[in-house]
């Protein structure tokens, strides 16, 4: 995991992170619900997963969403279970190598958060089916979502409006000799 190539404004000191592999849950469902949980807190994010687990709230897909209802709220969404509870289980395992590396777990943002397709076994008998299994991986920095929020409506009052030049302004009269 190269941290400083892709993310060089992170320190890597303040970082923590955890990783599950070949777990058997699909990986659309999980590129779902981490385009969802990213750059969150990882309060947020639990709180999230739990009420996915519990049905209680539906994960948006926005991009896997062939042939998918809608959802009360959004557009296409379903309720993950069984990737929520494989979600749930690492953000408590990245909340707790932060612990163990000295930063406040109440105090974690979600930096990289990725999903990724694993080798597919195939079973025995006659047909010989695929089975869906997915990589993911979580990296914590400590920090809060507010700076950044400050910072984008600060950056937001400080812009100057752009002027526009009108389509019905007169032509120049540089090359008339009048």
């Amino acid at each position: 995991m190269n941290m400083e190539k892709n993310h060089p404004s992170i320190n890597l000191e303040h970082t923590a992170s955890a990783a599950v592999k070949n777990v058997a849950i699909s990986m659309k469902q999980c590129v779902e619900i981490s385009n969802c949980l990213r750059y969150h807190s990882t309060s947020y994010a639990k709180q999230f997963v739990e009420e996915v687990a519990n049905l209680q709230r539906a994960v948006p897909f926005r991009r896997y969403n062939k042939d998918m209802g809608h959802k009360p709220g959004m557009a296409a969404g379903r309720f993950p279970q069984k990737a929520a509870k494989v979600f749930l289980t690492l953000l408590k395992s990245v909340e707790a190598n932060a612990q163990v590396q000295g930063l406040d777990p109440s105090n974690l943002k979600i930096v990289k958060l990725m999903a990724n397709q694993a080798a597919v076994p195939f079973g025995g008998g006659r047909l010989q089916h695929g089975t869906k299994r997915s990589h993911i991986e979580v990296v914590v920095a400590a920090g809060t979502a507010k700076a950044k929020t400050e910072t984008k409506s600060e950056k937001k009052t400080a812009r100057a409006p752009r002027v526009r030049a009108s389509k019905t302004a007169p032509p120049s009269t540089a090359g008339d000799k009048s």
